[in-house]
Formats: structure tokens, sequence, C-alpha cells
């Protein structure tokens, strides 16, 4: 059963004064007309309107919300948020910022055009009096959850050990290490198998049959395990390869590590495998116009030289994040927005029942910058598609809870 708007606005606004203003109110101290306390700032204007200006707050919002959020603040149409039990101040503050152009220009711009920051208050004190969204209803037949991908890497590197070793360490003499090198240039180098790019049989039979989310995951499980030098030897002379590499290290750096994603690290490679790849690029097998100009010049015993000298380096593991599950991500985001997505912080939102087609577009929104926030960025800069859909998924099933302010005793 809801409790009485003045009821609940009134209790809010004591309590969060009493929180602000750092001491425990008395118990004769529960007006409706309390005043914000010193220091609580503008932004908690929302928290202190009284029933009338509630009521005040549901005739504007019919004038100038209802259309798009509803007149219940329960959104009907994609791309538009529910707002009902939002806290007011975050309501106060989104509408503020479009007010003052520091959104960018959309339907809301118009929409709070005329508004003073008077009615915004009374606006965000009524949205926030509304019961909450139900949660969204998990799908008839619910998806499995997505499958560990370092563990699914591993499962399926299980057909390539016999060549490049349990972990991707080579043990045989021509079969390269698959340790060092970014996911980006290992699924480019593995597209060029199968493509026909690079003329391998084998490599070709094997990269046909491997679909591009398993191969993204082997690419994954190879990156992320600890790099050591392909247990092979060399032939060639290192002391006179480091001399002839000066002319790679452009590419492939001083020591073999490639700062470019896209450009193979050497260091700790297998030698025989080096110097066969860059007789290739030599004799045009494999197609690379910068590569083949660099190997043009070279004798064969250059070539040696320098895969010793490559395969002496110490290979270095690429800048790859292990990924995150579904319960780890959560947990790092209800640490703002609440358990489960109920956020008890009044300039946070809350995200439990919310539309997932909007907790999707925000949270993009976040990863290309037209929203600002260092935090948020930070947060969804990693985030794969994948894990964007499946967070806004989770979030808009949770059950939706009212906000309460609890009186924190007396010292």
């Amino acid at each position: 059963m809801k409790r009485p708007a003045q009821i609940l606005l009134a209790m809010a606004s004591v309590f969060l004064a009493a929180l602000m203003a750092g001491y425990a109110p008395t118990a004769g101290a529960q007006s409706s007309t309390a005043k914000p306390a010193a220091g609580a700032g503008p932004d908690l204007r929302s928290l202190y309107v009284t029933a009338p200006e509630v009521a005040e707050g549901k005739r504007l919002a019919e004038v100038s919300c209802a259309r798009c959020h509803g007149i219940n603040g329960i959104s009907t149409a994609k791309g538009i948020p529910h707002i009902a039990a939002q806290r007011a101040p975050y309501i106060h503050l989104q509408m503020r910022d479009y007010l003052q152009g520091k959104r960018p220009q959309s339907a809301m711009t118009g929409a709070v055009r005329f508004l003073s920051d008077d009615a915004l208050a009374k606006v965000s004190a009524y949205y926030a009096s509304m019961d909450p969204p139900r949660s969204a209803a998990a799908p008839a037949r619910a998806a499995a959850q997505r499958p560990d991908p370092v563990q699914a890497g591993r499962a399926a590197a299980g057909a390539c050990a016999g060549c490049h070793g349990d972990t991707g360490i080579s043990e045989t003499p021509g079969s390269p290490s698959l340790v060092g090198f970014d996911p980006k240039y290992f699924v480019a180098a593995m597209n060029a198998y199968k493509s026909g790019q690079r003329k391998n049989d084998v490599m070709k039979t094997f990269a046909a049959g491997v679909k591009d989310a398993d191969l993204a995951n082997l690419a994954l499980f190879y990156a992320l395990q600890k790099p050591v030098r392909a247990a092979t030897k060399s032939t060639g002379d290192a002391a006179a390869g480091k001399a002839a590499a000066s002319a790679c290290s452009g590419c492939h750096g001083d020591k073999g590590v490639a700062s470019d994603p896209a450009t193979p690290s050497l260091a700790g490679q297998d030698a025989q495998y080096l110097a066969v790849a860059t007789q290739a690029y030599k004799d045009g097998t494999r197609k690379d116009e910068t590569m083949k100009g660099a190997a043009a010049d070279l004798s064969e015993k250059t070539i040696r030289d320098i895969a010793a000298f490559y395969a002496a380096q110490q290979p270095q593991a690429p800048k790859v994040r292990r990924p995150l599950s579904l319960t780890e991500w959560t947990e790092r985001c209800d640490r703002c927005h609440g358990i489960n997505g109920n956020s008890s912080d009044p300039i946070v939102p809350a995200m439990a029942a919310q539309r997932a087609d909007w907790l999707e577009e925000v949270m993009n929104a976040y990863r290309t910058g037209a929203r600002k926030s260092a935090a948020m960025s930070a947060m969804m800069s990693v985030l794969s598609d994948a894990e964007v859909k499946e967070l806004a998924a989770h979030y808009s099933q949770q059950t939706a809870r009212a906000v309460s302010f609890i009186v924190l005793p007396s010292k």
C-alpha cells in the first residue's frame, strides 16, 4: 500500500537534513515544511516540497512530461526511461542539465525550456512519489549464462596443443608460440590462413572450422597466458642478428615487443618459424608489401641471425584484461547504484526495473563520451557490446524498491 506523498516526503526531508547537517533530529522535528539544512545545497530542493507542491508537480507533469514518460512515470516507448520512484534530486539535476544546455539538444530540452527551477523541483518530487515500475519479465526460456570466454578459449586450445603446446608455448621447431600476441593480431592472422592469404593447408582447414566467437575466445586465452620463450633451439647468431634487427625495431620494438596491437611481437618466438615466415614474405608466399620490402635484401644467414636474436628475447604479455562475469560487474555497479540497482544516494540514479533499451543507450553514451562522467566513462570503456546488453537486461529484471532515509542515532 502506497504511503501518502506528504508523509514520505516529510520523512525524507527531515532525515536527509539531519544527515547533511551531521546531527540526529529530535522527536518533534517532523514538520513537512522543514527548511533544507544549512549547506544542503539547491540540488536537494526537491526533497523538501510539501503535499500541495507535489500536487502542483502532477499538474505540471501532465502538461510537460506525460506525453513521453506517462503521468505515472512508466514509459511505454523505446528509448524513453521510466522515472517513477526515481530519486527526486537526481531527476531535478538531470532536468536542470537540459535546461542549462549541459546535455545535447533533444525533446527534453524543449520540455523543460519554460519551467522554472521551482517547477522542476515540484515535478521531480511528484514523479519520485509514484510507485516504482515493475521489473521486466525474464524471457520465457532464459538464455544460458554467458560462458567464461577464457575457459571457452582453453577448451578450444586443446586442438592446438599438439603443435603449439598446452598454453601456447611451442616445443616444436617450426611451430610458432602463440603467447605474447594481442588478440587483434591473432584473429587477423587466423583469418589470413582462412582466406588463403597465408599458405598452410593444415592451418587453413583448422581456421575454416572455427567460428568468430570461438576464435575471439582462443585469442583471449593465449593473450592471458604467462609469456615464456619457445622451448626450441636457434641455429643463427643472436649477436649478429641484433645489429641486423635494428631496421625492424620501428614496427616490432627494440627487443621484439611491438607497441601496435596489429603488429606481432617477436620476442621469445620459435626461431625456425620466424625464419620461414620472413622467407615467405621475401618470396611473396605471404602477402604484405611492408614486410616484402623489409625482407627483400636479407640473405638466408641474416634471416636466421635475426630470428635467433628475437628468439632469445623475453616476451611480454599484451595489455589485455580478463573479462569479468556478470556477477563481478554487478558487484562494481552496485557500489554506487545500490544493491540490485536500488540506489540510496539522492543524486545517484536507481537502475532496478529500468528499461533495458534505455540502460544500453546510456551505457553506450558513456562509452563514446556523449555523456560526461570520469567514473562512468572509466567503467564503461572496457565493456564489450555483449556485456552492456547483459548488464542492461540484468538491472531491468530487478525489483525496484522505494527509497528510505534512516535517522542516525545521536552520539
